[in-house]
């Protein structure tokens, strides 16, 4: 594989992604803050904040290397090498409970050893689970995977299941979606297919959220329902500080705190023991946080 383009496509996605969100939210700019990485590489954090439907989200691109911290060779168990690691990340907190928060990540790593692979996924996190709307979802992302492997789904849905999972609070982040890390293959062919499915599930990113974007801005709310937002909010900074290993992944190579941080809400809450009313839409989202949800035959 060539580096150099898979870092070139991965620009390529971040420019498509944030042409189609400024498109749909129609007031919302990104602004963007290049870096360099004192170790070596860089990248391209782009920002968008106070949006018509967008009030904070980032689309991030970076492409660093340089010699691999002993923490992430301990951790992935590898051995000494000079890494380079590329990808594209991206979260979006909207201003209205009724438009789901995203998350979306595809990345690509190798050695100077020899050592190589690709991973990502994409996560939905809707402040109130709407049945159809996961459907939906998971319909999107299933067809797209269906088209490189069949297998590629269930393997996936599961893998995020698992891994979007807050174990403290006993309840996953969101409705999943799929997750993958460690794809490879030494087949150049099949590799080439790992790496056009990567991208396809960028590509598949503006699509699901302008539709989202679009069918629930003007869905009404009020202050029980932001408050609501509020609390749903807390419970992804908890995953993202205690449990996602790309918040680690990028502390523990000096990455640039901004850029791995620009997945924090504007505003989040937290309350004691705070249990929602039997019966009520926030009760029923808590019963639809769990793993191993068929999504299509509820």
């Amino acid at each position: 594989m060539d580096k150099i383009k898979i870092s070139e496509d991965f620009m390529a996605i971040q420019d498509h992604i944030c042409q189609e969100l400024e498109l749909e939210d129609g007031k919302g700019k990104f602004r963007e803050d290049k870096w360099d990485r004192p170790e070596g590489g860089g990248g391209r954090t782009r920002i968008i904040q106070g949006g018509d439907i967008i009030e904070k989200g980032g689309v991030a691109f970076s492409a660093v290397s340089g010699p691999t911290p002993e923490k992430i060779l301990n951790k992935l168990q590898l051995e000494k090498a000079d890494f380079f690691a590329t990808g594209v990340s991206i979260v979006l907190h909207p201003e209205s409970p009724m438009v789901p928060i995203i998350h979306m990540n595809i990345r690509y790593f190798e050695m100077s050893n020899g050592v190589k692979w690709f991973g990502g996924g994409i996560d939905l996190t809707p402040h109130y689970v709407d049945v159809e709307d996961a459907k939906y979802f998971h319909q999107e992302v299933k067809s797209t995977c269906d088209q490189f492997n069949r297998e590629y789904y269930p393997k996936f849905k599961k893998w995020a299941d698992d891994y979007f999972y807050i174990k403290h609070r006993n309840e996953t982040r969101g409705i999943g979606g799929i997750f993958f890390d460690r794809l490879v293959s030494q087949d150049p062919q099949e590799m080439q297919s790992i790496f056009e499915f990567v991208k396809s599930v960028g590509y598949l990113f503006p699509k699901i959220y302008r539709h989202f974007m679009a069918k629930n801005k003007a869905l009404p709310y009020g202050e029980r329902e932001k408050k609501w937002q509020a609390l749903r909010r807390g419970r992804y900074v908890e995953f993202n500080l205690v449990w996602d290993a790309g918040t680690k992944f990028g502390l523990d190579t000096n990455g640039r705190t901004e850029s791995i941080l620009m997945s924090m809400p504007p505003m989040a809450n937290w309350e004691y023991m705070h249990l929602p009313e039997a019966g009520s839409r926030e009760a029923q989202t808590l019963d639809y946080l769990k793993k191993d949800i068929d999504w299509f035959n509820l």
